[in-house]
């Protein structure tokens, strides 16, 4: 059967990462910092060979796509909406302390879309991709939070936060599932515990 591989790459740091505020489904741009991260990840990318680039349409990732895609020597062959990010409502461009405590409920925010509802969507999308592109590679530029629940959903495990910029490598098989190679730019092992994966994260993911 067909094996499709995917690199899941979340975009490069904006001003609002770097405020600690919760940015979700807000259009926020890349800041310098991200540009480099993008054009960084070139070097690792480069090691493969891909068919073809998405992203998602904010901007953010959207950029990050586009520098990725020239530095590989190819096009971003489309956005696709279904992998803006988790949307949090009123809490976006919060910082932690109380006015964001007040709109917290268990698993996320007053008006914000759930996580399972966000996993749901990612992985849909995914999925679709699967689908378009059978036994290609492709190289998808997305969100944190989306590649994080997406993942945590199509693997059965709950996965830490996801850097910017880094590399994510998962395969679909149309039978088997998903299997995810690496995660944060780095090898997993078979049989590695939640604490192990854990220590695989970066700062924590404000999307």
């Amino acid at each position: 059967m067909t094996l499709t591989t995917f690199a899941l790459i979340r975009h490069g740091q904006t001003d609002w990462n770097a405020q600690r505020r919760l940015q979700g489904s807000s259009d926020i741009p890349l800041n310098d910092v991200g540009r480099g991260q993008a054009l960084d990840a070139v070097a690792t990318l480069s090691g493969y060979q891909w068919d073809a680039v998405v992203s998602s349409p904010l901007s953010r990732a959207a950029e990050t796509a586009d520098l990725i895609a020239a530095g590989l020597g190819l096009k971003v062959a489309r956005r696709v909406p279904e992998l803006t990010e988790r949307s949090f409502g009123p809490a976006e461009g919060m910082q932690d302390g109380p006015e964001l405590d007040a709109l917290r409920t268990p698993g996320g925010f007053h008006g914000a879309e759930s996580e399972d509802e966000a996993a749901e969507r990612g992985l849909a999308a995914l999925a679709a991709l699967a689908e378009e592109f059978p036994g290609r590679r492709l190289l998808v530029v997305a969100h944190g939070t989306l590649i994080r629940v997406s993942l945590s959903r199509a693997i059965g495990r709950t996965l830490p936060s996801i850097d910017n910029a880094v590399l994510n490598l998962a395969h679909h098989h149309a039978v088997d599932g998903w299997h995810l190679e690496y995660l944060n730019g780095e090898r997993l092992t078979a049989g590695q515990d939640e604490g192990e994966l854990a220590a695989i994260a970066g700062a924590p993911s404000l999307a």
